[in-house]
């Protein structure tokens, strides 16, 4: 039998946006994912997250947000169903004390969590070539952005384009994994978790980790232009402070992509503007290597300092942040 891990093991050196843009299959093993069973799974994550859950088709995937009281990102999930659970896709760094704050307010909700992280391979799949390797096991794809099919040889996860083309994510028995790695090996550039994080930074799609809890309301990160919030589906916790950020203007900060030739630049890695050089003026929230000795970064930032465009890592002397266009547009909402 196939060793998977071995056939798909990343290359030493990061891919570049170019490479990923061609075709890419990446491994991913920063994920974790949680499982929620039982007749009222739906009804409980709906009074937790930032979208609606009880409304949430087979064929649907969503965004959501889960909130501190004071309306900040504790984590955020990527949520979908099947006719057992609702799942949710968490960075793997988060996952423990997610799992066990989100079961600590089941009360008598007939629902329980569970790790289902462990037993199923996660590939991310995309690029030029990526549809096309697909169809050699499926004869069809989800057709659009954030749909899913479940199918013999896994679920299949349609997610935000990045290089103006498809992305998947596959999530397969090890079994499978073992058959289709030597085609996809062949065909696309094999990249790992930093490859995955890099076309979720183009995509800008914003990943909540350790580094950076509590430290967004979810406007910030740009999370209600990619359909993570719901504004109508009722309470959560953090519910009121969100809502006022949206239609009182109270916040004035959105999230920009930017490449920094600086590779060691991370997410929480506080950015500064020349015209206030005291105070950092925003926060790195997720940050990957672009193959050129930098990164691509999704940046959190004050408008101002975005629309002034001189904004540095670390201090205001410090590596210079390049923007590059977003694939949504920011509108102007304060926030």
């Amino acid at each position: 039998m196939n060793n998977w891990n071995q056939i798909l093991a990343p290359q030493a050196a990061a891919p570049t946006p170019t490479a990923l843009a061609a075709g890419f299959v990446a491994p991913i093993t920063d994920l974790g994912l949680i499982a929620f069973s039982g007749e009222e799974s739906a009804a409980f994550l709906h009074t937790q997250l930032t979208n609606d859950v009880e409304h949430l088709g087979p064929q649907q995937v969503r965004l959501a947000g889960y909130c501190s009281p004071k309306g900040r990102l504790l984590a955020n999930f990527l949520m979908w169903r099947d006719e057992q659970s609702v799942y949710l896709q968490v960075a793997r760094d988060l996952q423990p004390a997610i799992q066990k704050r989100l079961s600590m307010f089941v009360m008598r909700a007939k629902t329980k969590a569970a790790d289902a992280t462990d037993g199923r391979v996660l590939l991310g799949i995309g690029g030029g070539l990526g549809e096309a390797v697909l169809q050699t096991w499926f004869d069809a794809l989800p057709a659009a952005p954030y749909t899913k099919l479940d199918h013999p040889l896994g679920t299949l996860l349609r997610v935000a384009d990045a290089f103006g083309a498809p992305r998947y994510l596959w999530l397969l028995a090890p079994e499978t994994a073992d058959t289709v790695a030597p085609e996809l090996a062949d065909r696309l550039v094999v990249g790992g978790n930093e490859a995955w994080r890099l076309t979720d930074i183009h995509a800008g799609v914003p990943v909540i980790a350790a580094a950076t809890q509590e430290q967004f309301v979810p406007q910030m990160i740009n999370y209600e232009l990619l359909g993570g919030v719901n504004f109508k589906k009722g309470c959560y916790p953090g519910q009121e402070i969100v809502a006022r950020s949206q239609y009182l203007g109270k916040l004035k900060r959105r999230t920009a992509l930017a490449t920094i030739a600086d590779a060691s630049v991370v997410a929480g890695t506080e950015v500064f503007a020349p015209s206030d050089p005291g105070q950092p003026c925003g926060m790195v929230v997720n940050a990957a290597p672009n193959g050129a000795g930098g990164v691509d970064a999704l940046v959190e930032m004050k408008l101002d300092a975005l629309e002034a465009g001189a904004v540095h890592a670390r201090a205001a002397d410090g590596p210079a942040l390049q923007f590059l266009p977003l694939p949504y547009v920011l509108d102007k909402l304060d926030v």
